[in-house]
């Protein structure tokens, strides 16, 4: 069954909305593909994680750089941008 803003995994709990909402699509995109859940879960997380990061393929992330990310605006340190470049 596909996740939803109301009803999504617990592992998705503590993440920022915005990230969140990317980890549900990614999930969903991911289950739909035939990924099993939980692998579904734990790769969604990460993926949405590099996303608010601006990690990675620049195009999908939608993030020109970490400055603009969801979890700079949830206050978590800018060393850790710096380290995941």
């Amino acid at each position: 069954m596909p996740w939803t803003l109301e009803r999504y995994p617990p592992a998705m709990r503590r993440l920022p909305p915005t990230v969140r909402v990317k980890a549900i699509e990614i999930a969903n995109a991911m289950l739909a593909e035939g990924y099993e859940e939980g692998q579904a879960i734990r790769m969604a997380i990460a993926a949405a994680k590099r996303w608010a990061w601006g990690v990675g393929d620049r195009e999908w992330t939608g993030h020109a750089d970490a400055e603009a990310s969801p979890w700079r605006a949830a206050g978590r340190p800018g060393a850790r941008a710096r380290l995941l470049r």
